[in-house]
């Protein structure tokens, strides 16, 4: 099977009607994170708060100020809103591929580090790069979690979607695929993120359920310049046309 591995974004949504359930990994990993946070939310000055979230308002802070162990659980797939959230459309997805997210994305998130996309969390704020209390989040969950990937993946083949930031949380050993996006031969921001998103709704539309099938993926304003291959790395770079 193909697993995507995927990056989270600043913006959430709020609110949510999904039942609790033990998460990618184990729940217990995350305990002591999880707690950290709720302690900072409910016993920390504006100003902390408003500096672990990013902001420069207390107002801003306002829609994240919840205890998150009662908080309404969202599917994370979901939760997350962003360019790439934006233009996987999820909601506008059929509900085959919609189950094929939730099922074959790993998230890469600042508080709960690494989630399949139908795992359920809580509406929460942490601005990539903050450290949460006394713990780094990516050293904390790249020391935790490492060996159960390795385990959980060790059957399937990666297509890693991720942000360079979040390689930090989880380096990956076996061989994998990546891309990289280009607009008139240079590497572009925001159009990475865009296409990242694109990339992710044609694998869930055409039910990809392995690189060989990728590869024979035609996708829409995308197309194949080169294949480099580094240790165990293959990258695809894509012009952007």
């Amino acid at each position: 099977m193909l697993k995507v591995l995927f990056s989270p974004s600043e913006g959430k949504q709020s609110g949510g009607n999904e039942s609790a359930k033990e998460l990618l990994g184990s729940n217990i990993a995350r305990e002591k994170i999880l707690n950290e946070y709720n302690n900072l939310i409910k016993n920390s000055s504006e100003k902390e708060i408003c500096n672990l979230f990013g902001f420069k308002k207390q107002s801003e802070c306002q829609p994240y100020i919840n205890d998150i162990f009662s908080s309404p659980l969202m599917a994370a797939i979901e939760r997350y809103q962003g360019v790439a959230y934006n233009y996987l459309e999820f909601s506008s997805l059929q509900k085959k591929a919609q189950e094929y997210l939730k099922a074959n994305t790993i998230i890469f998130s600042n508080l709960y580090g690494p989630i399949l996309g139908g795992d359920t969390i809580a509406n929460y704020k942490v601005k990539q790069g903050n450290d949460i209390g006394n713990f780094i989040p990516e050293k904390f969950y790249k020391e935790r979690f490492t060996y159960q990937l390795d385990l959980y993946l060790n059957n399937d083949e990666i297509l890693d979607l991720r942000a360079g930031y979040y390689d930090k949380f989880y380096k990956i050993t076996k061989p994998y695929t990546t891309l990289k996006f280009l607009k008139e031969g240079k590497s572009v921001s925001h159009w990475a993120k865009a296409y990242r998103g694109i990339v992710l709704r044609e694998v869930a539309k055409n039910d990809i359920n392995s690189l060989d099938e990728f590869m024979s993926l035609e996708i829409e304003g995308l197309s194949a310049q080169e294949i480099k291959v580094t240790k165990n790395k293959k990258e695809i770079i894509y012009n952007i046309v």
